[in-house]
């Protein structure tokens, strides 16, 4: 008489493993995109999973998602000393939580031009030229005395060399003044 050997049902087909694995997905989603709340709860539904590994890798997350829950929020009493804090985190190094305050402050204030200036600066020292070009030029026109202080302001040092930045912060006199029709006649 043979005996049936039954084979176990693997982990992938064990609805509960499969439940664990989407719930740690959707924690991870939600813990990349700072809803610390939403994420704690998707993983503690994977505590009483039956996988050891997902539930250690959950219990460290959930540690995590605590540790940026009890962290109260910071809070500022004006525009300016909110970007000084976000100064500071560039001058820490820190340039990642650095843009994210200078998003902050520019959709508070899209046309602060400190704050403008800031973000040039920050794009500068990490190597977007283009958009520390583009933000400088922004900052300018709200305010033009800051073709000035970004002449010798060492956070544009990487900008030195570029023709571009040389044209903004020395324009040709004469170029605003110049015929706007020149440039038409010209092109025939």
């Amino acid at each position: 008489m043979a005996l049936k050997i039954t084979p176990k049902k693997q982990a992938a087909e064990d609805p509960r493993h499969i439940q664990a694995v989407q719930n740690y997905e959707s924690g991870l989603r939600a813990l990349q995109e700072h809803k610390f709340e939403k994420a704690k709860g998707y993983l503690q539904k994977v505590l009483s999973g039956p996988n050891k590994s997902f539930v250690d890798r959950a219990q460290v997350h959930i540690l995590t998602c605590d540790k940026h829950l009890d962290t109260p929020a910071l809070q500022f009493k004006t525009t300016e000393e909110h970007y000084d804090y976000a100064v500071s985190l560039i001058n820490t190094g820190d340039y990642v939580a650095a843009r994210e305050q200078f998003d902050k402050l520019l959709k508070q204030n899209p046309k602060a031009d400190f704050v403008l200036y800031g973000l040039a600066a920050l794009h500068c020292l990490t190597g977007h030229v283009e958009e520390s070009l583009k933000t400088l030029n922004e900052a300018i026109q709200v305010k033009p005395s800051l073709r000035f202080q970004a002449r010798n302001d060492g956070d544009f040092q990487n900008l030195a060399e570029d023709p571009r930045f040389t044209e903004l912060l020395y324009p040709d006199p004469g170029a605003e003044e110049s015929d706007p029709h020149a440039e038409e006649s010209s092109a025939y």
